[in-house]
């Protein structure tokens, strides 16, 4: 069995801490994901990528859901489940800010986590929704 890389294990925290920090009311990102960190048992490589996901969501969440619900002119974010609303947000953040992810591995990524977690209709719909943000949205540093 091949090891699972760092980032993709990351990916899968900050899912789960997006979920709670939603069912928690919200409140500051990065400051809620240390808090749930701190009882949990994460290894030291996936803290980094951790850390750096919440972060960049805590600072353009905002931006990242009105650049999906460009996208998304019959959807609106708060109707999607929670799983696939988070899972949309993982992949936009790393499309808009992270220009040392391919946008190929960060949709490819984003399905990953919508076969794991989502619905049988999420993986398609996350692709979709992804490959648009891509081909809408240039690579800010």
């Amino acid at each position: 069995m091949r090891a699972r890389n760092p980032r993709s294990r990351s990916r899968s925290w900050v899912l789960q801490i997006l979920y709670a920090w939603e069912i928690a009311g919200g409140g500051s990102l990065p400051e809620f994901g240390e808090r749930v960190l701190e009882g949990r048992r994460v290894a030291e490589r996936y803290r980094p990528y951790i850390g750096r996901l919440l972060a960049a969501l805590g600072g353009s969440l905002a931006e990242c859901d009105r650049r999906l619900e460009e996208t998304m002119p019959n959807w609106r974010l708060e109707r999607l489940s929670t799983v696939d609303r988070n899972i949309l947000r993982i992949g936009t953040v790393e499309l808009l800010r992270f220009p040392d992810v391919p946008p190929k591995v960060a949709i490819h990524e984003a399905i990953q986590l919508a076969e794991k977690y989502g619905s049988v209709e999420s993986p398609r719909f996350v692709n979709g929704v992804l490959d648009a943000v891509s081909r809408s949205t240039p690579v800010v540093g």
